[in-house]
């Protein structure tokens, strides 16, 4: 049980400690002068579970390396949710939204009739308000900002929407 004879002192570890996992066994008291007592080590390994969350975050973190708004060309920022819609038209440098538009206005909201969650048709409606919104503001050219999600469905229907009225990225 012990890990060498030279190790048969108070300071002895047992020999399976480092090759079971989940296993309770006895520790041994280091200290001479403490009272004996019996305790145990329970050691524990844990799995890493990604979420589609968690590899969403990841990706925009990845892509945030590299993808940043400037004033000359800010960067346009789409995140979605089960029931919204949002984007944002951001200059990094100032730390400051240009523009934004989402199913969350209320101009907009009382237009788009939609119940479960927002659709394609409504993302290319959004899409269209905020290349409007930036075409006021002088803005023409964006670097695009996916937030992580795949270009597919709705981020992809906001974004054609947006360079159909007039943005460039």
């Amino acid at each position: 049980m012990l890990a060498s004879p030279a190790l048969a002192g108070a300071h002895s570890i047992p020999a399976f400690m480092s090759g079971n996992l989940g296993v309770r066994m006895p520790a041994i008291s280091a200290l001479p002068h403490s009272p004996a007592r019996r305790s145990t080590l329970v050691v524990v390994a844990k799995a890493k579970v990604s979420t589609p969350q968690a590899d969403r975050i990841a990706r925009h973190v990845r892509l945030r390396k590299k993808v940043s708004g400037t004033t000359e060309r800010p960067r346009l920022s789409v995140f979605r949710s089960n029931k919204h819609l949002y984007a944002q038209v951001i200059d990094d440098t100032k730390s400051c939204t240009v523009a934004s538009a989402s199913t969350m206005h209320k101009s907009l909201s009382k237009d788009l009739e939609y119940s479960a969650g927002p659709t394609t048709e409504v993302a290319q409606k959004i899409g269209e308000v905020i290349a409007k919104s930036c075409l006021e503001k002088g803005i023409t050219k964006v670097v695009f900002d996916r937030g992580g999600f795949l270009y597919h469905g709705r981020i992809k229907a906001l974004a054609d929407a947006a360079r159909e009225n007039g943005l460039e990225f």
